[in-house]
């Protein structure tokens, strides 16, 4: 499925749409989104619930399936000063695959700016539901991270 616009919210059924719309969200914040991973626990789980702290830099993903957090990219380095939230969907529901994107330096691979994108598994509803300023090092070795 190709995304599609309901009211102010867009929807899809593939990680490629959900990287469609990090990719267009991060074009328009001026930080064009070059690297992209899906999360996917050890147990092989795909969904996930999602907690963040913009300003602190961190991100928790809690596995649907047999309950693993993990602290997303470099989130092990700041989680001591976070105060995570839980993430919801517009339609309530708090479970999503996740997407994430990174913007690197001109001439490097050096992260730059770093973007959750989530696809609602009950609506389908696409979106960034956090970004922040990063500065992680290497995007491939971040990416292994989230």
């Amino acid at each position: 499925m190709a995304l599609t616009k309901k009211g102010e919210f867009w929807y899809g059924t593939t990680s490629g749409d959900t990287q469609a719309e990090l990719r267009s969200y991060s074009v328009a914040n001026c930080h064009e989104a070059v690297r992209f991973a899906a999360s996917k626990c050890d147990c092989g789980c795909r969904t996930f619930a999602l907690q963040t702290d913009e300003e602190a830099g961190v991100a928790i993903r809690t596995c649907t399936d047999c309950g693993q957090e993990h602290l997303m990219g470099d989130s092990a380095d700041y989680v001591e000063e976070a105060a995570p939230e839980t993430h919801e969907c517009v339609c309530e529901n708090e479970v999503f695959e996740l997407m994430s994107g990174v913007s690197v330096y001109e001439g490097t691979h050096d992260v730059r700016w770093y973007y959750i994108a989530c696809r609602c598994v009950e609506c389908n509803l696409v979106g960034v539901f956090a970004d922040w300023k990063c500065e992680a090092g290497d995007a491939a070795a971040f990416l292994a991270k989230v």
